[in-house]
């Protein structure tokens, strides 16, 4: 925008108006912005976007800052080791990385394009350490973890239609979706977050609106203790943190 005012007044390059229309015709049928520019903007780093991967999403900040201090400042423990469960962009999973040195981040999709485009961000921004596997949920073979964090897919189906036709027909449905009342993802994961977790480890992971209570009690099943649910900037329940 700065760019847009400053140079208001400039001589636009052949071919300016064109592509300007081409943009213009692409945000009319509700294509979102981040995927028009390619780019959005996470806990102040700049991500790149495709239509393989959910747009990175204020709420999802919170995920990074509800991480429970300690968790990941344990120097007699060893390295801590983070888990970050469908990662789409790896803004999560990035971002942990960076805000945190001194942990082995891992990182898992089942989209072979999202992984690739969370490598592309990896590397763009300097968090080449960071691990992407191919897998759903917890992978086999890991160390046990200090930390997992997850934005999973939440939306029940029957809601698909009352969607912004910016988020139904352009994000991608596997990373929205997730059964009847949109907790299958969930009720899967938790278990093993169980198993994977060390004693005292956390998980964080944000839920959908109205979804707080039959979560909390889905914890419990699980064996997790429910430390919070921090809410959004509406006011939302929206930030799970469990503890094994």
């Amino acid at each position: 925008m700065a760019d847009w005012v400053t140079n208001a007044g400039a001589v636009p390059p052949a071919g300016f108006a064109e592509s300007l229309q081409r943009l213009v015709l692409r945000r009319m049928t509700h294509e979102p912005v981040a995927y028009i520019t390619g780019v959005r903007e996470f806990y102040g780093r700049e991500f790149m976007v495709t239509r393989a991967v959910l747009i990175p999403r204020p709420e999802t900040e919170g995920v990074v800052e509800a991480v429970p201090p300690g968790v990941l400042a344990n120097p007699s423990a060893g390295q801590p080791v983070a888990l970050d469960i469908g990662t789409g962009s790896g803004c999560l999973a990035i971002t942990l990385a960076l805000e945190h040195p001194d942990v082995q981040v891992i990182a898992t999709d089942v989209s072979r394009e999202a992984l690739s485009m969370a490598r592309e961000n990896a590397q763009r921004l300097g968090a080449d350490r960071v691990e992407f596997l191919e897998s759903a949920l917890v992978p086999p073979g890991l160390p046990p973890l200090d930390l997992i964090v997850t934005n999973p897919p939440y939306v029940p189906e029957g809601d698909r239609e009352s969607l912004s036709p910016d988020v139904r027909d352009f994000e991608p449905a596997q990373a929205l979706f997730a059964g009847e009342d949109g907790l299958d993802v969930i009720r899967a994961l938790l278990p093993q977050a169980r198993a994977a977790l060390k004693p005292g480890g956390a998980l964080v992971m944000e839920i959908g609106a109205g979804q707080a209570g039959i979560v909390t009690a889905l914890v419990a099943e699980a064996g997790l203790r429910l430390m919070t649910i921090r809410p959004d900037l509406q006011g939302i329940p929206r930030i799970v943190v469990a503890a094994a």
